[in-house]
């Protein structure tokens, strides 16, 4: 390390290294649950193939009511309040919140991770340089998290992983090819379009491909439009780790020359006079390079039987969805779809290293074989693998043990906290807390109450698991003598057939995205007080959780939860309302901004005085230029 740089040393319990949605969702998730978090991120903004950066959209498992939810569901419903109009700079901003603002959590931007130290086959320190403020990092802790996609602390500890296709032989994959081989899917430069009032020419870079009506783009444009480029696929055939600028390089002249083609010569060019290109990347999305061996490896046929894991901590429901390694050099299909269920499960044995104890990962760098990836591989999947992986972390931090050594107990315990942190695990239900069980629960309406009961928290099979609330409704919770309550948890209805993905092109006639109509907006809490008056708790406006967890941390015999309007006309939707007596991490926002008159009024007085040069102050604009 060279002793010309500054340096910096930081102890946490847990290290996340990769800020992508995964890595994000992850610290949080351990910081929520009382760790301290470190994120060391690469970039300059958080959220990696999501971010302003690539605009890759986030997908996840499909069909009706599917969506995942937890952390990453907060943080889209969060985007789509402040967001509506899907600009990724406010997204980034979203992203940032949730990094900068969340207690327990310090994040290193800009930073690389590129060396380590190990001590008795563990991991207990890593460096990293920083390359906006040019000083060293090392930041050390008793859990790390691989969230980096390319696995970037296999290197740094020897780590076990693989790379490419394995044989159709090995694991008995149907899909995967006869021999292995250490090809992979490619990265992809996306472009993202605009329309505009009038026509508007092109002229491409003397440097950009050109292609023709030969050439496999019109097989690739779909509706003219381009959708949202990820076909602009190449890098399979090489490493896409060792030549990803070599790869860049091409994907520029391949982004240009695709947009000459459609804007210029293409089928669609009558279609698209109007159209320029908004914005071009410069940073390619990444599909696939290393993946850790944990001590259970996912396979296709672990995907196709429905993942039925007495482990299962997350889980899938993508295609198979198998890019070939040419990518746009192959003139078939881009992409070959291989039939997957929705859901299936993913095994807490994954989610861990089987050669370095205190290492876990989440993201597209599971265990898993390369047939299993291409399902797994999709960034809302990883961002819940993110959730259950920081949650499993802070759980072995609170235990003092390595993830392989947890119990079978404490794996149920795990699978209990992420159902109470809103994460849905198929096929089992969530524990309903002790205090909601002895409680008599009644309402003012006639709506059947027994459904805030059934343990499940979003529709399945057609069946809703859920009570609409007019405003007004009120649901009450009685005890026979006063109980310790510390929180109130409740979850809403936030539309989980809407994606909440943000747009890959822009139209003149394109409308604000709308907040979920059935969402809870207003509500207020109350509590029966000594005089047997009802009294406000909490009053709660422009709701935008679907999870909500608020405060209560006293003795009460009443506990009243009243509707006063969703997001529509509509009436909202409620699938649990539950008084816990144990702590549950809080989602009621606890920082605000300051007046930025009070940031100059901290500031030392001579720091903001007159400049001391003898120079007087000259007037906006009649600065003199030359001699």
């Amino acid at each position: 390390m060279n002793k010309a740089f500054d340096h910096e040393t930081h102890t946490g319990d847990i290290c996340v290294v990769g800020g992508g949605m995964a890595g994000l969702v992850a610290a949080v998730a351990a910081a929520r649950r009382g760790s301290k978090v470190i994120l060391i991120h690469d970039r300059p903004v958080l959220g990696g193939n999501a971010s302003s950066e690539v605009r890759m959209w986030i997908c996840g498992a499909h069909g009706p009511h599917k969506k995942e939810t937890g952390i990453l569901e907060e943080i889209q419903v969060l985007n789509r309040l402040r967001n509506p109009e899907g600009n990724y700079s406010a997204w980034d901003a979203v992203l940032f919140e949730f990094a900068k603002m969340t207690p327990g959590l310090t994040t290193l931007l800009n930073c690389t991770c590129n060396d380590g130290q190990m001590e008795d086959g563990h991991l207990t320190e890593v460096r990293a340089w920083q390359m906006t403020t040019q000083t060293w990092h090392t930041v050390r802790a008793r859990y790390y998290i691989d969230c980096s996609g390319d696995s970037v602390l296999a290197p740094i500890t020897g780590a076990m992983v693989r790379t490419g296709r394995e044989a159709r032989e090995e694991f008995g994959e149907s899909i995967a090819p006869s021999r292995a081989d250490l090809k992979t899917m490619g990265n992809t430069l996306l472009l993202q379009l605009e329309e505009t009032g009038t026509a508007r020419s092109f002229q491409p870079p003397r440097w950009a491909y050109f292609f023709d009506d030969q050439s496999t783009l019109p097989s690739r444009l779909g509706d003219g439009l381009g959708h949202n480029f990820w076909w602009l696929e190449l890098g399979g055939l090489q490493n896409t780790i060792r030549d990803a600028e070599l790869i860049r390089d091409e994907l520029m002249r391949v982004g240009w020359g695709v947009w000459d083609y459609m804007k210029n010569r293409g089928p669609q060019a009558a279609k698209l006079a109007n159209w320029r290109v908004r914005w071009m990347g410069a940073l390619p999305g990444k599909r696939e390079n290393r993946r850790y061996v944990g001590p259970h490896i996912l396979t296709q046929n672990d995907v196709s039987a429905g993942g039925p894991f007495e482990d299962i901590l997350a889980y899938g429901g993508w295609s198979m969805d198998d890019h070939h390694p040419a990518g746009l050099l192959y003139p078939g299909k881009a992409t070959l779809f291989h039939k997957a269920p929705s859901p299936y499960g993913i095994p807490f044995r994954s989610l861990f290293s089987a050669s370095v104890p205190n290492l876990f990962m989440a993201g597209r760098n599971i265990s898993a074989t390369h047939c299993a990836l291409s399902s797994t591989r999709v960034m809302a999947t990883c961002a819940i693998i993110g959730q259950a992986v920081g949650t499993a972390a802070a759980l072995c931090n609170e235990a003092g043990k390595n993830p392989a050594q947890l119990t079978a107990d404490e794996v149920r315990l795990l699978q209990s906290r992420l159902m109470e942190d809103d994460c849905w695990l198929p096929g089992l239900a969530k524990p309903i807390s002790a205090a909601t069980l002895d409680a008599k629960i009644s309402t003012n309406t006639d709506i059947a109450i027994d459904l805030l009961l059934d343990a499940h928290e979003r529709p399945i099979n057609g069946d809703a698991h859920c009570l609409e609330a007019a405003p007004g409704s009120a649901f009450t919770l009685s005890w026979n003598s006063p109980r310790s309550i510390d929180c109130l948890r409740m979850v809403f209805d936030s539309d989980l057939n809407d994606s909440k993905q943000l747009p890959c092109r822009y139209t003149l006639d394109d409308a604000p995205r709308p907040m979920p109509a059935a969402l809870v907006r207003d509500f207020r809490i109350e509590c029966r007080n000594g005089s047997g008056a009802w009294e406000t708790l909490q009053q709660i406006r422009d709701n935008h959780r679907r999870l909500t967890v608020l405060p209560v941390n006293r003795e009460i015999s009443e506990l009243r939860f009243v509707a006063e309007s969703a997001w529509s006309e509509a009436p909202a939707r409620i699938f649990a309302i539950e008084a816990s007596a144990t702590p549950i991490p809080l989602t009621l926002d606890t920082s605000r901004g300051r007046s930025w008159a009070d940031v100059v009024a901290d500031l030392p007085p001579a720091d903001i005085a007159p400049p001391d040069n003898g120079l007087e102050e000259q007037a906006p604009g009649r600065g003199r230029v030359g001699a």
